[in-house]
């Protein structure tokens, strides 16, 4: 592996998060299991001044996908579950028109069910909850396309998934995520956050750009569902997540290959999505990436297991473009960019980016 950047490459990338007045951002560059970066920029409360640091929680929208996969594998390693089960035979009250849908369907984005956003008026005052879900899933009586035979990127799934969990696990998903996934991995202030019941430490609140600057946009109409998008984590927290990982600390290794292993369609083509991770070919390396986008917030990881690269960036401000900030510092890890600013290759699209409604 190439040596590190200077510091200096590294903060220019993150210029326009440490403007004053301006909301942050926290990365960490994790290499060989080792923290080789950690830094943060700007601010995780402008109401306060506070600054953000690399303990700030950011509610980490569709990053969370990956532990509510996680959630599944380990129930799937119990036995509890398989991963071919319809969901209708583990979940009362599934449609019945989605008999068809399995739940691999579910973690890989194949199942073809509909958003739930799409039934969320826009007038819409109470937040909605995983449970919610199933009542606006029976608004409709088809899916996109027939479960298992294309991909569409679904936060419905994710919402499914969460409440397959409660189901067979007989907790909250909440309490089955603190005590199977985060604890263990040794994050002990991540939290899927509920309302009244849990906290949020070094809490970092979102923002949106307006004319006279930014203004306040922490919560939406979809922010209590919890599948989906609904933990608070830090970048140093994702240290001790990444490091379970890499470990294989909470299931096996060939679990975790599944996770990090493409579906494939019924015409052979890749469905570039496994278990909580989009999934493509980077020059002949494996990279497993995602990106979270919610209501004040953006964020995105990139990991190169076989390289044991893993960044993280998580912003809280809408908008921006972290993804590639953080394929460009993994570039500049790999590399493939000067510290200079020197050639490099074009960073190319995200797998995501050609997917609707990445929540």
């Amino acid at each position: 592996m190439p040596q590190p950047p200077e510091t200096s490459a590294v903060d220019s990338l993150f210029t326009a998060y440490e403007r004053p007045e301006s909301p942050g951002a926290s990365v960490v560059v994790i290499q060989d299991g080792h923290v080789a970066l950690s830094r943060a920029y700007g601010l995780a409360e402008l109401e306060t001044r506070t600054r953000a640091t690399p303990d700030t929680h950011y509610r980490l929208a569709s990053l969370s996908k990956q532990f509510t996969a996680m959630a599944i594998m380990l129930l799937a390693e119990q036995g509890k579950l398989r991963y071919e089960d319809p969901v209708g035979d583990v979940l009362p009250g599934f449609p019945a028109y989605l008999r068809e849908v399995r739940i691999r369907h579910l973690l890989t984005h194949t199942s073809g069910i509909w958003d739930y956003e799409d039934f969320v008026p826009s007038t819409q005052t109470v937040q909605v909850k995983d449970r919610d879900v199933l009542a606006l899933l029976s608004r409709t009586d088809r899916t996109y396309f027939p479960p298992g035979t294309a991909v569409r990127y679904s936060n419905s799934a994710y919402a499914v998934l969460a409440l397959i969990v409660e189901q067979v696990s007989g907790v909250s998903f909440a309490t089955f995520l603190h005590d199977r996934v985060f604890a263990p991995s040794g994050m002990r202030s991540t939290v899927a956050h509920e309302a009244g019941i849990s906290t949020v430490p070094h809490r970092a609140y979102g923002y949106v750009s307006s004319s006279g600057g930014f203004s306040p946009r922490d919560q939406s109409p979809t922010s209590a569902v919890l599948g989906d998008g609904g933990i608070y984590s830090s970048v140093t927290e994702l240290l001790a997540w990444n490091k379970a990982l890499d470990a294989h600390a909470l299931v096996r290794e060939d679990t975790q290959r599944l996770a990090w292993t493409p579906a494939s369609l019924p015409d052979g083509t890749s469905a570039r999505y496994g278990f909580g991770w989009f999934v493509d070919d980077d020059e002949g390396r494996v990279r497993l990436t995602h990106h979270g986008e919610t209501s004040g917030f953006t964020h995105a990881i990139v990991k190169y297991p076989a390289q044991r690269l893993t960044v993280i960036v998580l912003t809280n401000r809408a908008g921006g473009e972290p993804w590639r900030v953080a394929q460009q510092l993994a570039d500049l890890w790999l590399g493939r960019r000067a510290a200079d600013g020197g050639s490099a290759p074009a960073t190319r699209p995200w797998p995501f980016e050609t997917l609707p409604n990445a929540h």
